[in-house]
């Protein structure tokens, strides 16, 4: 399916700025509607063949450029639960990718280009989103040292203790992605998100981008889902321990009751750069605007720069030598 405008019958898609649909032809807003696809294998718009892939749910028309949602791939059992649009637009995107690395000194001049800032794409990434219980019995030995001097002695007493903890907690919507072509530990950095911004599903969110549908299912990421509650069970655990000057772990038992699973599509810009033969991939939170990535080195301004300094520093040293009256 695509989406057009009833007013002019240009192409509209979600435009994060205004949180509604756009048709950038007549400037519309929200006069959407659904042209359906009748195969998944052509495009609606201009009936160029289209490859879907196994888990696109919705991709770029290389003919005529626009975005067509798979419609077999939101409907039934594969439809998303819930979806957490997108909020910060293509340019605002680029402005905060202006900030976070114009200071880099030794950045290709390429990386900022606004040819290659317009290669750019908003994907929707699937995630699994799990309510889940925690119960944990923790046994550790802990030790207490008291030092002191009674004239010329000096005495340590050294204390142990048995400490035993039970922790129980609960989590709501603890998330774990279920790309595969996303890497995860990508997708843990990604986080946190706003969840008070979740939106029961609606196929217009996705005019405009690129979408994922999972590749994993929620049975399969059980395991990642109950790490990621452990770990964050263990950290309040450790926190309630206090005023020991050790403690040895005897037995740790952790135990997972998952109550709840949503499958929810989250937005993340990607940006694939190559410099130099090498792949360098960017991914920006589509709500937050947190980004991942490192920008590649140009060597030749690194030389340019080492040179500078060097052929500075020497002209400064002959001023110096010069003034004292070596020279």
């Amino acid at each position: 399916m695509i989406f057009i405008c009833k007013n002019c019958g240009g192409t509209t898609v979600y435009d994060p700025d205004v949180q509604k649909m756009h048709c950038s032809y007549c400037d519309g807003l929200d006069s959407e509607e659904i042209r359906k696809s009748e195969q998944m294998s052509a495009c609606p718009s201009c009936g160029a063949p289209v490859e879907a892939g196994e888990v696109s749910l919705a991709k770029k028309c290389n003919n005529c450029g626009n975005y067509i949602i798979f419609d077999e791939r939101v409907e039934g059992e594969s439809r998303p639960h819930l979806i957490l649009p997108f909020m910060i637009g293509r340019e605002k995107m680029k402005e905060l990718l202006q900030q976070e690395f114009r200071k880099k000194v030794f950045m290709p001049d390429s990386f900022l280009s606004e040819r290659k800032l317009q290669t750019i794409e908003g994907i929707y990434v699937p995630f699994w989103l799990y309510d889940l219980d925690t119960d944990m019995e923790y046994e550790g030995k802990g030790t207490s040292v008291r030092v002191w001097n009674s004239g010329e002695m000096e005495y340590t007493e050294t204390s142990f203790y048995s400490v035993n903890r039970k922790m129980k907690a609960e989590f709501t919507r603890v998330p774990v992605d279920a790309s595969l072509n996303m890497e995860d530990g990508i997708m843990d950095l990604m986080e946190p998100y706003d969840y008070s911004a979740l939106s029961d599903f609606k196929e217009k969110y996705l005019s405009g981008f690129l979408g994922e549908k999972y590749g994993l299912n929620a049975e399969e990421l059980e395991k990642r889902a109950s790490e990621k509650a452990q770990l964050d069970t263990e950290n309040l655990l450790n926190n309630s321990i206090q005023g020991y000057q050790s403690v040895t772990p005897v037995r740790k038992d952790f135990r997972t009751n998952i109550k709840i699973k949503e499958y929810a599509l989250m937005p993340v810009w990607k940006y694939d750069y190559q410099y130099r033969g090498k792949q360098y991939l960017f991914h920006i939170n589509g709500q937050t605007g947190k980004i991942i990535g490192d920008v590649p080195i140009s060597l030749p301004k690194a030389i340019v720069y080492s040179l500078t300094v060097f052929l500075g520093c020497g002209a400064l040293i002959q001023l110096v030598l010069s003034f004292l009256g070596v020279l």
